[in-house]
């Protein structure tokens, strides 16, 4: 009798010394499910709904919208711009321009062929080595707008939308002197211009700029457009532009790739070149921000 007591005694101790040392199951399954509650991204596409991990969605952002080939202080700067950005969309974007662009892995493997382990590592890299890391200025998620190169300096948001923000002010950016294809022309016949604008086409004059050097009105006829339309009207690269009119008809000559608002992507290649760093490059093309962890 005394055996099976001491027996009994040590299972006894036996038992509590476990249930000290592991956690009960339900206490194991909500940290589980703590650690497993991701933020999700709701992405439109031309196959309907896509309900993505937010860094899981970075990637596949970060691969579509800079090459990854690019330095990893520059990605590292796009990851956090692109985080910031869903985040001030609320976590709905759609996967094109309009919002950012997003291709899946199915995509990047047919896109990258023998490179795409070396290119996703790196990519995943620049994203999960920012993990949650937002910009924000006076304690907001800021609008963070990228775009592809400048004309040597970026736009003021309200030069080209309508709505200022004190983070999207026009900034130095000759670091984008590295794109070696950033002078474009394109060339319109009258009778393309005519079909344009809607009316026989007679002339076109530039007749004001913004001190960024991007084009803000444009004389058609007897008309005035805004440089931003223009660009739109014509799908120009940018609208910092000349033109040049000869008897057959009107030649655009470009400088820079995209709207001018926010970093240029190939400044922040340029910037990382030169030995910058994420943050660096991330404060000089949103003034006055700050980088903090969401």
């Amino acid at each position: 009798m005394k055996i099976k007591i001491k027996l009994l005694s040590c299972l006894f101790f036996f038992i509590a010394f476990l249930y000290l040392l592991i956690p009960p199951l339900t206490s194991r399954l909500n940290i589980e499910n703590q650690i497993s509650e991701d933020v999700i991204v709701s992405v439109s596409t031309v196959n309907g709904q896509l309900e993505l991990e937010l860094e899981n969605y970075l990637i596949g952002v970060l691969a579509s919208e800079m090459p990854a080939s690019f330095e990893l202080e520059a990605l590292k700067a796009q990851a956090v711009a692109s985080r910031s950005y869903v985040y001030s969309r609320e976590l709905i974007v759609d996967d094109t321009t309009s919002s950012q662009v997003y291709q899946g892995y199915d995509v990047l493997k047919e896109k990258w062929q023998e490179a795409y382990d070396v290119n996703l590592a790196k990519i995943q890299e620049a994203v999960m080595s920012t993990k949650g890391q937002v910009l924000v200025y006076d304690q907001q998620i800021i609008h963070a707008y990228f775009f592809s190169s400048s004309n040597g300096k970026t736009n003021n948001s309200e030069d080209y939308w309508t709505t200022p923000y004190p983070y999207l002010v026009s900034v130095d950016s000759h670091y984008d002197d590295i794109k070696l294809d950033n002078k474009r022309t394109k060339a319109f016949t009258f009778e393309e211009l005519s079909q344009l604008f809607g009316e026989t086409f007679i002339s076109m004059e530039i007749i004001s700029h913004y001190e960024s050097g991007y084009v803000k009105e444009v004389r058609v006829n007897e008309k005035i457009y805004s440089g931003r339309e223009i660009r739109e009207m014509c799908i120009l690269s940018s609208s910092s532009f000349q033109i040049e009119k000869n008897d057959q008809e009107i030649v655009f000559t470009t400088l820079g790739s995209g709207h001018g608002v926010g970093m240029s992507q190939y400044g922040a290649q340029g910037m990382a070149l030169e030995g910058h760093n994420y943050i660096e490059i991330l404060k000089h093309y949103y003034q006055g921000t700050e980088i903090v962890n969401k």
